[in-house]
């Protein structure tokens, strides 16, 4: 008997706005799409709040023993200025101003992509499907979306019929937003394109001249609309209907939005059960923005070169923070916060490594069973880590108890509570068993990970010099590089 069979898992639906009990369309299995990166610039903070909190959802329905296939997208072409449907591919423009090609610009910040991800200790998805790998799916998709008769084409783009649809469906129901409300507050620009309606949007469009990626299609030369990848993707690799749907609350409407009309109007069915949305991370209570300077990425973070925070933190210090917020709540990230959370984490560790210390006794003073179970409980409600962190920090207290002498546990009792907390902490919320006195090993760490990344864009960038030499001085110094298939890791001589 699998574990998903006595723990069942309620989910927080976006759709219906309610909990509802989690039932897989195939029992035993669970098809998961979440959106991932436009790879134009490096990865930011609340791009990894949101990653890491499907990392860990996936971690917690893996563990129950579901067979999981999560896809996560990159997105390498299509997505323009302002999520609209004018103005300039973002990858196309980055490419533009630094005189590179587009693949460059892809190549460079997918590769920071996955770094940042690896250094704070994330599942790799069981797919990981690009764009531009997709784009024969994407034209069919269309083709099937202007045979129904809800696209239209015009001058060589193609244009989703929002008004056609809303007759017999319901555009806005996810973000509960209604047709008559978004053309009341919609502002006719003058010379606006081709679209029949402001509130249409494109699912292919015209490659200009001077345009650098485009494919040839029965419509010209063009690229896909941002919003069509997502649903060709995701519906090759899971089916025309499956089970969650993931991203951040930002991706809401008009992009999830987008992604239902697409699918009902290509497929005649809604695509998902669940949608689930992360919601936003604050710096210092004010929403991060690159144009007002309010921002930070996780390479400043976790090497402490920024002028927010008072020191580096571990990777697994900000796991933890994270953790300590639902993922459907506005998580605002201070430097007290975050010394508090490290102060909690680390008294977690020390407690954990207290364990193989502990002499069992003839009785035990808390019942382990029940505190399991209430970890079981809380993450089966709408994965509530929060909650789990509190069980986390009970037992820890009862740990030190134990060592004190003022609790007692059995030898079972101590194997089931070692088996847990390491389960919990470890395996589901996917945190690392680092310690104070590691702290220093761990700065060296950060900083060694930074390099391995500098040297793997030198790389991609075909800057073989500086590659070699970031290696070379860092032999120098008595760290070696070893490249190996999982990636770069280093030992110190």
């Amino acid at each position: 008997m699998q574990l998903y069979q006595d723990h069942q898992i309620k989910i927080y639906n976006s759709l219906t706005g309610t909990k509802e009990t989690f039932t897989p369309i195939s029992e035993g299995y669970v098809g998961m799409y979440v959106c991932g990166p436009t790879v134009y610039s490096n990865v930011h903070l609340g791009n990894v709040r949101t990653f890491m909190s499907f990392d860990m959802i996936f971690r917690y329905l893996k563990h129950l023993g579901y067979k999981v296939r999560y896809v996560r997208n990159i997105t390498d072409a299509g997505h323009l200025e302002n999520d609209a449907d004018e103005g300039e591919d973002k990858i196309t423009k980055k490419a533009r101003l630094e005189q590179i090609e587009p693949m460059e610009v892809v190549q460079r910040y997918t590769v920071d992509f996955h770094n940042i991800l690896n250094t704070f200790n994330f599942l790799p998805p069981s797919i990981e499907p690009t764009a531009t790998g997709h784009i024969i799916e994407q034209i069919e998709l269309i083709k099937d979306i202007i045979d129904n008769g809800y696209a239209y084409e015009v001058n060589g783009s193609v244009y989703f019929d929002v008004h056609k649809f809303n007759e017999t469906n319901d555009y806005g129901k996810l973000s509960k937003r209604k047709l008559e409300d978004l053309i009341h507050n919609t502002r006719e620009l003058d010379g606006q394109s081709d679209k029949k309606n402001p509130q249409d949007f494109a699912l292919w469009k015209k490659a200009e001249p001077q345009h650098i990626m485009r494919w040839p299609s029965p419509w010209g030369d063009g690229f896909p609309g941002w919003h069509l990848e997502c649903t060709a993707m995701s519906t090759k690799y899971l089916g025309d209907q499956f089970d969650i749907h993931g991203g951040g609350m930002d991706l809401k409407f008009p992009h999830h939005e987008c992604e239902i009309a697409q699918n009902e109007a290509a497929k005649g069915q809604s695509p998902v059960n669940y949608w689930m949305h992360a919601n936003m991370l604050e710096l210092n209570g004010q929403r991060m923005s690159k144009s007002t300077g309010n921002t930070v990425n996780p390479d400043e973070l976790l090497s402490g070169n920024n002028s927010f925070f008072s020191k580096a933190f571990a990777p697994s210090v900000i796991r933890f923070f994270i953790a300590q917020a639902h993922y459907r709540s506005v998580l605002d990230l201070t430097d007290d916060g975050l010394l508090a959370s490290e102060k909690g984490f680390y008294r977690l560790m020390d407690a954990i490594n207290l364990l193989d210390s502990l002499k069992a006794s003839e009785t035990s003073s808390i019942n382990i069973s029940s505190w399991r179970q209430a970890c079981y409980n809380t993450m089966s409600d709408d994965f509530n880590s929060p909650m789990l962190i509190a069980n986390l920090f009970e037992a820890a207290k009862y740990i030190n108890q134990i060592k004190d002498g003022t609790a007692t546990v059995t030898a079972d009792d101590l194997a089931l509570l070692k088996e847990s907390i390491n389960m919990f902490s470890f395996d589901i919320l996917g945190l690392e068993n680092v310690t104070k006195k590691d702290a220093g090993t761990d700065k060296l760490s950060g900083a060694v990970d930074i390099l391995i990344k500098l040297r793997q864009e030198a790389r991609a960038n075909k800057d073989f010099a500086l590659s070699d030499k970031i290696r070379d001085e860092l032999a120098a110094a008595g760290i070696q590089l070893k490249d190996g298939k999982e990636g770069t890791s280093f030992s110190v001589n």
